[in-house]
């Protein structure tokens, strides 16, 4: 799918090589979709993981490394849980870190689900892609993300000269953005 936080024409114009054939539009596209699933992880949608799954007689349960704040009768998508538990799922039973929903299937033991699988329910917030703050971020993620590709020796050119930058993907990357997302971030992106 498509990158709509930045879009790969909006990439090409900002990085000043719209009208260069020398990249690619899939070189581009794959820039600007890095820096948006960059910045979707730390924002907040209505996710949360899923640490384990098992069935037993016709009923799936489901289980959260956190409270997951789901209620009785609320549809939600599963995936990357394993082929049996995925897809779109009405609760029948909810605590804090469980639910379960009906599936007709043969019983499983419950196992550990490496990496997190993902619950999701719906989504009541803005569009991201048309929030100012998200699209300014996502594209100083994308030209920094273009530079560290580009740039010869891990430098980048400015005016006074070159400008060593081996870590420009490193940890610092998100503090340049981190005050345009902070209104919008995920509470539990901030742990660590």
């Amino acid at each position: 799918m498509a990158a709509t936080y930045i879009t790969m024409a909006e990439l090409r114009s900002l990085i000043g090589i719209t009208g260069i054939t020398f990249y690619s539009d899939a070189v581009v596209e794959e820039v600007a979709q890095a820096a948006e699933d960059i910045c979707k992880k730390y924002l907040w949608f209505n996710t949360v993981p899923i640490a384990a799954t098992s069935l037993t007689a016709n009923v799936a349960t489901i289980t959260t490394p956190i409270k997951h704040g789901f209620v009785l009768d609320q549809s939600v998508v599963i995936s990357s849980a394993g082929s049996v538990f995925n897809g779109t799922k009405t609760i029948t039973g909810a605590d804090f870190y469980t639910f379960t929903y009906a599936k007709t299937a043969s019983d499983q033991l419950p196992h550990l689900v490496r990496p997190y699988g993902l619950i999701t329910g719906e989504f009541h917030a803005t569009d991201y892609a048309t929030v100012p703050a998200v699209r300014e971020a996502t594209a100083t993620l994308a030209t920094t993300i273009w530079q560290s590709r580009s740039a010869p020796g891990a430098s980048t050119v400015t005016i006074d000269g070159f400008i060593q930058n081996p870590y420009a993907l490193g940890n610092t990357l998100l503090a340049k953005v981190r005050g345009l997302l902070s209104p919008y971030q995920n509470p539990n992106s901030m742990i660590g």
